[in-house]
């Protein structure tokens, strides 16, 4: 049986659109997922959307829906836009599905037993926006730190969860696995956090009825954190769905989440699966944020960017590798108009866009469009950069550091392309005696673009199909790769694979 692989993402409030900033997120939780696949992974990877919230509640009422009716149209908004984006998730899970219900109700049961909830009184304050209990040392100037929002001050009789117990569990698992929390600036977070003291955590809300009611007090429901965080192994059938599922899956790989909710992946849901019985995850990735221009996005500055409308203009794939490219995974990162022009122009149209045409073009005409198949040439560097470059590629991959692997990676194509012109074998197709040196050639340029194909199909699925299906080369993988023998037939010219975008097509991406 083949490794299996389980990565999950941050599910989603759905009190308003997808945008940039969750596609970045799911982006990149796609590109290691097919990553993985292609390595022969067996590949779980999920989705979902988080509906027990005030916000929601608040934002249907706002349009006259009931809470759940308004969830089910806006699960239908963020699967649009995932499928724009060619996500390949294989479950979506729903926190008003029974199965995640079924599941929530488990573990607070299995907390409950093991002496980790606790009934208590709760005076302090709470940010509505972010639906967080905050102490008043994490205030800044007396605001909630993300929201810069004024926190109201509640009093209420709240269920409670033991955090402050699993201090020193959690110090102890963060000493025993090194990689729990990547990247090390995250990690340095948490642990500055859990050595500096964990309180107990309110885990219910009372007088709600949107939500989840507690197992042992039906006048409360379960706090929209702990709900959440649940669905994960809630969509693997924990608690009385399908036991071989979850036993096949669980621990995750990863948890692919954005750096302002490590408190909660990092800290709190670990030692709620410690307090249940249940094995921690056994990593957590806290990917950075985009900003646009130099300015962080926000509704206010109305520079929020609407990822269906940037892949309609620049291409999903386009986008899917412009941002991994351009902003590294784990920290923040800024797009423009201008940066994002000049990277599709030079990267996808002129490097890898004319290596194709240009190959396939002179096979076609100084070949027939055939190349009979054999080992890929003694040009040097065949054999020697592209198997670094393949090996250096797969370690920043495995790592998550998407934009490395494609930079270590880009040599071959830029070698390639200058290949071409040290070869020059439109000089060569001159003298029928040196037919064997041409077709070496070839095979030289089709292996390069061959792996190309295949090491660029994790960032752009479609447009790397289209170029494997043009050299016949659809059904390769990573273990097919650095390839003994390569040929082709019945190549012939095509239309290019990324059109050039000029400087007056810009203003795409804001606006």
């Amino acid at each position: 049986m083949s490794e299996r692989f389980y990565i999950t993402t941050a599910i989603d409030y759905v009190n308003q659109k997808p945008h940039l900033g969750t596609a970045y997120e799911k982006i990149g939780a796609d590109c290691m997922a097919r990553y993985k696949r292609l390595a022969g992974f067996d590949v779980r990877f999920l989705m979902g959307n988080d509906e027990h919230s005030t916000n929601v509640e608040r934002e249907a009422i706002a349009r006259g829906l009931d809470p759940l009716e308004y969830c089910r149209a806006m699960s239908e908004e963020f699967r649009a836009a995932w499928k724009a984006l060619d996500i390949s998730y294989d479950d979506f899970i729903h926190t008003t599905e029974e199965r995640h219900v079924r599941s929530v109700r488990e573990l607070f049961e299995r907390i409950h037993r093991n002496g980790y909830i606790y009934k208590g009184k709760y005076e302090g304050f709470y940010c509505e926006s972010c639906e967080e209990f905050i102490v008043e040392k994490d205030l800044v100037d007396g605001l909630c730190p993300r929201h810069k929002l004024a926190p109201k001050i509640i009093r209420e009789e709240n269920w409670f969860f033991a955090l402050s117990r699993f201090q020193e569990p959690l110090l102890r698992h963060f000493g025993e696995h090194p990689d729990f929390v990547r990247p090390q600036i995250r990690r340095n977070e948490v642990m500055n956090v859990i050595t500096g003291g964990l309180e107990d955590v309110s885990i219910s809300r009372a007088g709600k009825t949107w939500g989840i009611p507690l197992p042992i007090d039906a006048s409360h429901v379960i706090y929209v954190w702990f709900d959440a965080l649940t669905n994960y192994i809630s969509a693997l059938g924990f608690g009385g769905g399908d036991p071989a599922l979850f036993d096949r899956y669980w621990p995750a790989d990863v948890h692919v989440i954005g750096k302002d909710i490590t408190r909660f992946h990092c800290i709190i849901w670990p030692a709620m699966l410690m307090a249940g019985g249940v094995e921690p995850p056994r990593s957590v990735f806290a990917h950075g944020f985009i900003s646009l221009g130099g300015e962080k996005m926000s509704k206010t500055r109305g520079n929020v960017v609407d990822p269906v409308r940037m892949a309609g203009a620049f291409g999903s794939d386009a986008l899917r590798y412009l941002l991994l490219r351009e902003v590294p995974f784990d920290r923040d990162g800024d797009i423009s108009d201008e940066v994002f022009l000049g990277r599709y122009n030079a990267d996808l149209a002129n490097d890898v866009g004319n290596l194709l045409s240009r190959t396939v073009a002179m096979v076609s005409k100084y070949l027939g469009g055939s190349v009979d198949a054999g080992p890929p040439g003694d040009g040097g560097w065949f054999g020697g950069e592209l198997a670094s470059a393949l090996e250096s590629y797969r370690a920043h991959m495995d790592r998550m550091e998407f934009s490395r692997a494609l930079g270590a990676y880009w040599a071959v194509i830029q070698r390639a392309n200058r290949f071409i012109e040290e070869r020059r074998p439109w000089d060569i197709a001159k003298d029928p005696a040196r037919r064997g040196e041409l077709e070496e050639t070839f095979r030289e340029l089709l292996a390069a673009l061959r792996t190309t194909g295949v090491v660029l199909a994790p960032f752009m699925p479609g447009k790397m199909r289209e170029l494997l299906g043009a050299l016949g080369a659809e059904r390769l993988t990573l273990a097919d790769l650095p390839e003994a023998a390569v040929g082709a037939s019945g190549l012939a010219p095509r239309s290019p694979l990324f059109p050039r975008i000029k400087p007056e097509d810009a203003g795409r991406i804001a606006g």
